[in-house]
């Protein structure tokens, strides 16, 4: 366990040589001469088939200047950066608008586990094209009766040789509709309680047996896919970690994904600075209850703000951060779904055009995407207040 926890150390920032001042100064001197009108608008796109090229493109800048995971060890490509200076290094991209590595999951959820579980090949062998964009990630947990429940899952890989033979469905695949390879997690034991007897696959999509479907959302982005495996064959050397120990793969994943909300505050701070300097929104601002409405977001904003700052400090201390990360995605879900409503009301039908329309139909997503807020309530309960389990 200490050679897991060393390397996880090493994916989220190490202890860091050098001060947030001084890479937010380097950073932003970078990105002056580097970022560009079109890279900031793609970014603001996302990524889809439109915008691909040119954020693949960004990514490889990125890479070769050691700014697409500055928390990576630097054997890896990345900084070797320090909590305050990962602090800084987003801000300073959030206020530029700079889009970062096209594998925004891979690089901070799924590269953190194959640094702790992944064998020296697979290390070589995945983490710099990963980083560089060359290769794009998707993260194969949801299915449709296992969304928030991973441990429910039913895809079922039987080892036969060499080789595993996967069938089943995964859904809610963020890039899956043009990912290269999944991190795919799979029932190998169907005999031993539902916690136990998975296992993790890095599973190239290109191989026979799969078909990707992509998803189209209300919003009218195409950002997700499902995922269909009929017999296909995984070679054993695909195995993430040990057979069977597949939930305690998940768990790093998973930390690294709760914990990432916690800078979400930087994007509603900048929706929120948006908002307010829209043509028309001072007649509207004139109104005391609208006001109340501004002044309540941006209290919870920067509640959020205060409550990255505690865990930084706890993450210094190497003091347990408990249920923050869960404390953070509930709160970044009310925040940005209570935004969006405000825009409407702000805007009036001018909210029901363009991005601020986009934003209101994408930001209903927040309280189930990763991991729904009935689960982050259930888990701040558990671990947070120490209140017992449900009976039930």
């Amino acid at each position: 366990m200490t050679q897991v926890a060393d390397a996880v150390t090493a994916a989220t920032g190490g202890s860091g040589s050098r001060s947030g001042d001084e890479l937010r100064a380097e950073l932003r001197e970078w990105l002056a001469v580097n970022l560009t009108a079109d890279v900031v608008s793609a970014g603001l796109r996302g990524v889809v088939p439109e915008t691909l090229d040119v954020l693949r493109a960004w990514n490889g800048i990125l890479a070769d200047a050691g700014w697409a995971a500055p928390t990576w060890p630097v054997r890896h490509g990345g900084r070797d950066a320090g909590i305050d200076e990962q602090l800084a290094y987003f801000e300073e991209m959030s206020a530029s608008g700079a889009p970062g590595p096209v594998n925004v999951i891979g690089v901070s959820n799924i590269a953190p586990a194959i640094m702790a579980y992944g064998t020296d090949e697979q290390q070589s062998r995945f983490l710099r094209p990963m980083l560089r964009g060359d290769v794009i990630w998707s993260q194969g947990m949801s299915e449709p009766d296992a969304g928030s429940d991973l441990a429910s899952l039913r895809t079922a890989a039987v080892l036969d040789g060499d080789s595993f033979v996967v069938n089943g469905q995964k859904t809610w695949n963020s890039l899956g509709h043009v990912a290269d390879f999944c991190q795919l997690y799979v029932r190998t034991d169907p005999t031993v309680p539902k916690h136990k007897g998975i296992s993790c696959l890095l599973v190239d999509l290109a191989t026979p047996g799969i078909e990707v479907r992509p998803v189209r959302t209300m919003a009218g982005e195409v950002s997700f896919a499902e995922l269909f495996f009929t017999d296909v064959r995984v070679p054993g050397s695909a195995l993430l970690g040990p057979l069977d120990q597949g939930w305690r793969v998940a768990m790093t994943t998973l930390s690294h994904e709760r914990a990432g909300v916690a800078r979400l505050h930087l994007g509603l701070s900048r929706k929120l600075e948006e908002l307010v300097r829209e043509p028309g929104a001072a007649a509207a601002l004139a109104d005391p209850v609208i006001r109340d409405r501004v002044v309540r977001i941006f209290s919870q904003i920067a509640c959020m703000r205060w409550m990255t700052e505690r865990s930084l400090v706890q993450l210094r201390r190497s003091e347990p951060t408990n249920a923050f990360g869960s404390l953070a995605k509930l709160a970044w879900a009310t925040a940005d779904q209570g935004l969006a409503d405000l825009a409407l009301s702000v805007l009036g039908p001018a909210g029901t055009l363009g991005p601020w329309a986009t934003n209101l139909a994408s930001s209903r997503q927040t309280s189930i995407a990763g991991g729904t807020s009935e689960i982050n309530r259930n888990i701040l309960a558990e671990q947070g207040l120490g209140l017992p389990r449900d009976a039930t």
